[in-house]
């Protein structure tokens, strides 16, 4: 399933590019997520409680950040496995200044999920991840609008 879409973040791109890098931050942001624990350079255990339609279960999975060009770009993985399935993403973030105090975050990227969770069907499916998004992308600028002095 493709993916793609953008959001305001309220912080100049030098430090909106800093924080959607930041594993304490992308864990509090990501719903579900229960921490990420670092492994290696940019790469992250994560835990993460997946809840869509009458299933939810428990993921074990890897954030990985690739392919760094800041303060304009990198990409981001996420794959997890669990009970009910499994599921793997890797989206391309582009970061664009919209003004002195705002960035446009872009996002372009593919979601495969498979096993149990599969099957509540792709509607659900692409309904659920953005969602998702949408929430991180909030939880971000809520963040974000606390972090400014």
């Amino acid at each position: 399933m493709k993916i793609h879409g953008s959001h305001k973040v309220p912080l100049p791109t030098e430090r909106a590019y800093a924080i959607l890098q930041d594993p304490v931050i992308l864990a509090a942001c990501m719903p579900g997520c229960e921490g990420l624990e670092k492994i290696g350079e940019d790469s992250y255990r994560m835990k993460m409680k997946m809840v869509m339609a009458a299933m939810s279960g428990q993921f074990d999975g890897k954030v990985r950040i690739t392919e760094q060009n800041p303060p304009e770009s990198f990409k981001l993985a996420v794959e997890g496995n669990g009970k009910i399935g499994f599921m793997k993403g890797e989206g391309l973030l582009t970061l664009t200044a919209d003004g002195d105090q705002s960035t446009d975050v872009r996002y372009d990227g593919d979601v495969n999920v498979g096993g149990t969770i599969a099957a509540v069907g792709q509607r659900l499916i692409d309904s659920t991840s953005k969602m998702m998004i949408k929430r991180f992308f909030d939880k971000l600028c809520e963040k974000a609008a606390a972090s400014q002095p």
